[in-house]
């Protein structure tokens, strides 16, 4: 794919609101110049998280991470920065211009975006029809005896497909959309006797956006009693594979980031009732099982995901699978245990529905500790048979669990109800244990402890660790470098005279850097290098609200002159160069007269 121009990512980031991008996962509030929250990537109780909303960076002083609008999109979003630069674009209403490209490439965008468009301009035509067609009353009534708003209705885009066999056919077609196109996207399909129509009728539509908010497909829900099935998904497309996607991600996204969890239900209309209800970090799995993909996509954004689903038979090996996949990822998976024959939306409409929710989330099982239980109860223990098959379904997902306190408990459980000695149903697990190792063999730490980083599960370079602490000549590098960012006139001066004795390591590539961008560092930070980029990102939020004048300027070169002399004294005397070391000392000595001067000046 053609490069994006660098005159599109400079309109993009001027076009971008950094404090309402990072506003989405956690509050700032104003602090000068700059913005402060609790950050966004660790767990802490007192704000360190710094945003400069005019040169749209974030740093934080806890752990580190650093970056600019476009990495934290990379990192909250698990984006590519192209696919960075494109969402904020999308957002914020920038088209991009890019470089030239490979015709067959550009053909393959532009096909692509078309039918993008094909599909925005469905979900419209739908949501039109649900409000103002006179055929669509039925289907508001219904809406509305579930107890959903026409504003969550309309904030999700819901729509009403017309009855009659080809109104999107024709529509598409006005608009200039071919046949081909249609039905590549799922929109129109072929009779038997070779005649295109429409592959929903007389259904609510729902459409189904990936995280950046865009329409993949959708779901259409039957309205009438002879309708079959109750409900239709689109086919699967290049756009649309319904094991990857959760339907509600791109509204609950922010709010998951922020509780750090996410509420996974079946249905649609279960999502809208939870968003409606304030249970805004719910997205749905569309009437299956829980994917391993899905997991994946959720690893990227949260530490624990509850599952309100109906755990029938049919989802308990891909219950099974998922758990494999959290457990690789150090995500912990929960199940709520929900009134059996009622689905969350059901629950919402009751007075005290929400709260309901809350609790049987709050109390909610450990995945494996369910499905184990779950065999358990519905075993007949006094039967020798049927134990013995309860503890082969029961074994491998302990096997599956991470080797410590909490399998051993559960397999104690095991043992206690199936009335087997718990070596005997430890052995059983060690037999049902890949042959990759033994239970936990390469298992993730608890969830919560040493979470690997989105970015770095998308081939990003991760954050930096938490920052040590830093020398004297370190905090004197930055403040000097700080402040010829932003005194960039005399601070060039200075640049020439800092050498590589001056500097520890990383300030002496944070130098280089600065002279080669004195005045558009914040244009250009060095993405492939995160810990430069952290550094870099510190020393602009630093000249902004840090005091700078010449003068301060010349008192931190003057005390990195003095550190610099003091090494090449100790050297020396290591050496046994006695002469150097004593030229040295004189050279020290006027130093520190001007030391002291520069200190009186700069008061």
């Amino acid at each position: 794919m053609a490069r994006i121009s660098s005159e599109s990512i400079n309109a993009v980031r001027d076009a971008a609101d950094m404090a309402a991008e990072v506003g989405r996962y956690t509050d700032l509030k104003r602090n000068g110049a700059q913005m402060m929250g609790l950050c966004p990537f660790h767990d802490e109780r007192s704000p360190s998280f710094s945003v400069d909303p005019q040169d749209k960076l974030y740093h934080c002083f806890g752990c580190g991470v650093a970056g600019d609008v476009f990495g934290f999109v990379m990192e909250k979003e698990g984006l590519q920065f192209a696919e960075a630069v494109e969402a904020l674009a999308d957002r914020y209403g920038v088209e991009l211009q890019r470089e030239q490209e490979d015709p067959r490439a550009e053909a393959r965008r532009q096909a692509r975006q078309r039918l993008q468009q094909l599909l925005e301009r469905a979900a419209a035509y739908y949501s039109n029809y649900l409000w103002e067609s006179k055929e669509a009353g039925k289907a508001r009534e219904y809406l509305a005896g579930r107890g959903l708003s026409e504003q969550t209705l309309r904030d999700f885009g819901v729509g009403f497909a017309p009855s009659a066999w080809d109104k999107i056919l024709v529509a598409g077609q006005r608009a200039g959309f071919t046949v081909p196109e249609m039905h590549s996207v799922g929109l129109v399909q072929r009779s038997r006797q070779g005649q295109e129509y429409d592959r929903f009728r007389a259904r609510i539509m729902f459409p189904i956006r990936d995280a950046r908010g865009r329409v993949l497909g959708f779901g259409g829900r039957a309205t009438r009693d002879d309708q079959k099935p109750k409900y239709v998904n689109t086919a699967e497309t290049d756009f649309f594979h319904k094991s990857e996607i959760l339907y509600g991600l791109d509204r609950a996204r922010a709010a998951m980031a922020k509780e750090n969890r996410a509420l996974v239900v079946e249905g649609y209309t279960d999502v809208l009732a939870l968003h409606q209800a304030g249970l805004q970090g719910a997205v749905g799995v569309m009437g299956t099982a829980i994917t391993p993909d899905q997991v994946k996509t959720l690893s990227g954004v949260v530490d624990e995901v509850i599952l309100a689903l109906d755990a029938d038979e049919a989802g308990q090996e891909a219950m099974l699978r998922a758990q494999r996949v959290a457990g690789g990822r150090r995500m912990r998976l929960r199940v709520a245990s929900m009134p059996k024959g009622v689905d969350p939306a059901e629950l919402m409409v009751e007075p005290d529905g929400a709260e309901r929710f809350r609790g049987y989330a709050k109390d909610a099982a450990e995945l494996t500790d369910f499905q184990v239980m779950r065999i358990i109860d519905r075993t007949d223990t006094s039967s020798p048979v049927e134990r013995d098959q309860a503890l082969a379904e029961v074994a491998p997902i302990l096997a599956a669990m991470e080797e410590g306190a909490s399998q051993s408990e559960l397999v104690r459980k095991v043992a206690d109800r199936l009335d087997l000695e718990p070596a005997m149903v430890m052995g059983r697990v060690v037999a049902a244990t890949p042959a990759t190792g033994g239970p936990g063999a390469g298992a993730a730490p608890p969830p919560g402890r040493d979470r690997a980083p989105a970015q770095a599960q998308q081939g990003q370079s991760p954050p930096p660790p938490r920052p040590a602490e830093l020398t004297s000549r370190e905090r004197r590098e930055r403040a000097l470098l700080a402040m010829c960012i932003a005194l960039p006139e005399p601070g060039a001066g200075y640049l020439e005279r800092l050498g590589e004795t001056h500097l520890s390591r990383s300030g002496r590539a944070a130098a280089d850097f600065v002279r080669s961008h004195p005045k558009d560092a914040a244009d250009h930070l060095p993405r492939e290098n995160g810990a430069l980029a952290a550094l870099i990102t510190e020393l602009l939020m630093m000249a902004r609200e840090e005091p700078a004048s010449e003068e301060a300027m010349e008192l931190n070169f003057l005390l990195l002159d003095q550190r610099r002399l003091e090494d090449e004294i100790a050297a020396a005397g290591e050496r046994g160069d006695y002469e150097r070391r004593a030229r040295l000392s004189r050279e020290r000595a006027a130093l520190v007269e001007r030391i002291a001067h520069a200190q009186r000046v700069a008061g």
